[in-house]
């Protein structure tokens, strides 16, 4: 099994595919002027890389006095590489080349079945035939990249114990070492919001990157990551569900788990706050379209408000924009102390409709102590529920350059 970092041996050689990688397509110019090599070493690396396929010759850049320069960019097709997304509603394949354009993808809901067993077995399987169908050879394959629900143990590649999974044995799971045996390339393991904030900032144009980036990921719970100065922050532990525990009301309600802080964010900003909040007011008499959607209020859920959000039910409007406002609030907070440029809102509190996004938007900056001088961009990002699965792709092919 060829370790991924190994397939581009010289270091010097890893810089440069790195910095083609970043700026898309560039001219020996701007790369001499980045690695700060000598005009010969630089030469003999591009004519090296583009005969071993890592980049390829493009055309002729714009002429500032003298000859054209010749362009490069990355050869797409020189290795391939899966991204996995295993979560609690839905869990996520796809296959990427090397520009982490999607060639393919397969999505299982997840359900009391859904054991770890089962769910690698039917990706590795669906892995194989998008390899047969697409005509790659295995020898392409670099990699796997797996973001997953934390906590988990990224050196080990191992997810420890998440919560509210549908099905029993997602405790202490060595996925990377169950994915690698059936594979035969290696699998790498990060929290899902990492992966996800991955996907988005390396399929942004180069010129739209922000390099101080906060992505929060609202679904079942609440998870978060922060890239700063275009890298990703990781703290002593796995930090992603962190976000969640920021407590906004001191007296508030008790956190679902025996374990969670009263009146934390996430007991009001989340799918399963949501859930209960629709429960409650079914249960004290209130009409809403949502009654004709089950025939008990315990069977809600938010498939049934988002059915009932997008035909303008005024209840379900009422529900979603007191939670927003909820986590405008908390994500004020984040802003305050972070300071990012960017904020990536993504799952599906943000991704199924609009109101949820637009609300906790304004409220978070009406809340920003800065603002206007401190500008802020918020963006629901361009990969939508793929995010988290090709950032895990791109985590995989970005060990080109360890």
């Amino acid at each position: 099994m060829i370790a991924i970092k190994d397939r581009i041996g010289n270091a010097k050689a890893k810089t440069i595919y790195g910095l083609v990688r970043k700026y898309g397509t560039v001219s020996k110019q701007l790369l001499q002027e980045q690695s700060e090599m000598k005009g010969s070493t630089l030469t003999r690396l591009l004519e090296d890389m583009t005969a071993d396929g890592w980049i390829e010759e493009v055309g002729f850049g714009e002429s500032t006095g003298g000859r054209r320069p010749i362009l490069y960019r990355l050869r797409a097709e020189q290795g391939y590489v899966f991204g996995l997304d295993i979560s609690r509603i839905h869990s996520r394949l796809v296959l990427c080349d090397l520009s982490f354009r999607k060639l393919d993808s397969r999505v299982w809901k997840m359900t009391a079945s859904s054991t770890p067993e089962v769910l690698i077995q039917h990706m590795t399987e669906a892995m194989e035939h998008m390899l047969d169908i697409h005509g790659i050879p295995k020898e392409r394959l670099l990699g796997v990249g797996v973001g997953g629900v934390g906590p988990l143990d990224r050196q080990k590649g191992v997810i420890t114990n998440p919560l509210y999974f549908p099905s029993t044995g997602w405790n202490d799971v060595p996925v990377c070492r169950m994915i690698s045996s059936r594979m035969g390339v290696p699998c790498s393991l990060d929290n899902g919001a990492n992966a996800a904030l991955l996907g988005e900032y390396w399929t942004d144009a180069p010129e739209e990157r922000g390099e101080h980036v906060l992505y929060i990921h609202g679904g079942i719970g609440l998870r978060s990551a922060m890239l700063s100065n275009g890298k990703l922050v990781y703290g002593a532990v796995d930090m992603e569900g962190a976000v969640g525990q920021m407590i906004i009301q001191t007296d508030g309600v008790p956190h679902r788990e025996p374990d969670g802080n009263y009146g934390c964010l996430e007991s009001y900003a989340s799918i399963y706050a949501l859930e209960q909040a629709a429960v409650s007011r079914l249960k004290q008499g209130r009409e809403s379209a949502l009654r004709a959607l089950v025939d008990r209020p315990e069977q809600l859920k938010f498939e049934h408000l988002v059915e009932a959000i997008h035909g303008g039910d005024p209840l379900t409007q009422e529900l979603f924009i007191q939670s927003a406002t909820y986590f405008g609030i908390g994500l004020a907070n984040m802003l305050n102390m972070l300071h990012p440029e960017k904020v990536i809102l993504g799952g599906p509190m943000f991704n199924t409709q609009n109101m949820y996004f637009e609300t906790a938007t304004q409220v978070a900056i009406r809340n920003t102590y800065y603002y206007p001088a401190y500008q802020v961009t918020f963006s629901r990002g361009k990969l939508g529920e793929e995010a988290l699965a090709v950032g895990a792709a791109v985590m995989s092919a970005g060990q080109l350059t360890d």
